[in-house]
């Protein structure tokens, strides 16, 4: 399973942005996804997390009532709307996947290769 992030860029505070997460290559199935961030110097840390059907959601307090969270497992994509952006936000954002290749596999941990979110103030 290969997860792409697209979608990060350079936006003033208040501004707004769509991250996207594609995910591609042997899938069987793909379980819980979510975003996660990290800044210099600092651990990564989870941003929002959405079950397999999308049914259940979770978010990370600093960004509850600005970020969404969304997936369609049709495109195998997974979505993350960010509102009222803040410079506190700027950071590298990752897509994660929990996931098997194959039937006959056990499920793994997936991450993409981060994509860049800067909020200029």
């Amino acid at each position: 399973v290969r997860l792409v992030e697209s979608g990060g860029g350079l936006v003033q505070s208040g501004g707004f942005l769509r991250l996207s997460c594609a995910a591609s290559g042997s899938i069987f199935s793909i379980d819980a996804m979510g975003w996660y961030r990290q800044t210099p110097g600092k651990q990564r840390e989870l941003v929002a997390t959405i079950t397999s059907g999308g049914g259940s959601t979770n978010y990370a307090d600093s960004v509850k009532g600005r970020f969404t969270i969304s997936r369609d497992n049709a495109k195998n994509t997974m979505y993350l709307q960010m509102n009222s952006l803040k410079p506190e936000d700027t950071a590298v954002y990752y897509c994660n996947a929990v996931g098997s290749p194959h039937r006959d596999e056990p499920t793994y941990n997936y991450w993409g290769q981060g994509t860049q979110v800067t909020v200029s103030s």
